[in-house]
């Protein structure tokens, strides 16, 4: 909020930092509202990319785009480019936020060098946790990430930060290949063991999920464990070989995979 502060007054730094003043009368009028982090949306040719950015601009309509960027990491930079605020949100095209998810997180100033990332719902096999979550991600960092890593979101900084609140459906069974596309990839990652700081026995679970479970009532069910079977098994092959698991960032050679699977 705003505060009138006499001139001769000793105020320690803590109570600047905390905002809780020793001495301190109230009054009741708002007098301003907190800056909101800025939000990006990213697409890269997802089929239902448009529908969604539609959806998050009913939620929020100051959410800016970046779309048809070629690398994952390239447009994540594009995006830290786009925005204004030390930190911003970033939702994947294929998200759909629920209706409960607020875009008001509260940073500390100690945790703007922190990644965080929210949980989200798949619909093939139900499991929550990150994979697809909305991201709040340091502007700084973001645009000086090494773009040569496997799994980017744990790898812009060396604070990462799980939220224990689930912001969107990740919808990513749209059609085959990108159902195929979204099980590779995160299997990949599951099976090589690539991601940071991963429990063996809570992955192990995940990916056992990924490969045997699917919702008969949703689409494209079948393309998602055709690609967690064939994710595993390239991540089991390349444990050790960066450059071969760093192939799953590149769309094009996933296309070509999926054609011969």
């Amino acid at each position: 909020g705003v505060s009138l502060i006499p001139k001769n007054l000793e105020v320690s730094d803590r109570e600047i930092e905390y905002k809780c003043f020793v001495n301190i009368k109230e009054i009741d009028i708002i007098a301003s509202h907190d800056k909101m982090y800025d939000v990006v949306f990213i697409s890269y040719n997802e089929l239902n990319a448009d529908k969604n950015y539609l959806k998050l601009l009913e939620k929020i309509p100051y959410a800016q785009r970046i779309n048809g960027v070629k690398g994952i990491h390239q447009a994540h930079i594009e995006a830290a480019k786009l925005v204004s605020t030390d930190v911003f949100y970033v939702v994947d095209a294929d998200a759909l936020i629920i209706d409960e998810f607020k875009f008001n997180y509260d940073l500390s100033k100690h945790e703007k060098d922190v990644v965080h990332v929210w949980r989200s719902q798949n619909p093939i096999n139900s499991l929550v946790y990150g994979h697809g979550g909305v991201k709040l991600l340091p502007r700084n960092l973001t645009l000086n990430m090494d773009v040569t890593t496997t799994d980017m979101t744990t790898t812009i900084s060396k604070k990462f930060k799980p939220v224990n609140e689930i912001s969107n459906i990740t919808a990513f069974n749209t059609d085959p290949f990108n159902t195929w596309k979204s099980a590779f990839r995160e299997c990949v990652k599951l099976a090589s063991k690539i991601i940071p700081g991963q429990k063996n026995d809570e992955t192990n679970k995940r990916l056992d999920t990924w490969c045997t479970e699917f919702n008969q009532q949703e689409k494209y069910g079948e393309w998602a464990i055709k690609g967690a079977i064939a994710g595993r098994k390239y991540g089991l092959e390349n444990t050790d070989n960066i450059e071969l698991l760093k192939k799953i960032n590149n769309f094009e050679w996933l296309k070509e995979v999926f054609d011969n699977d």
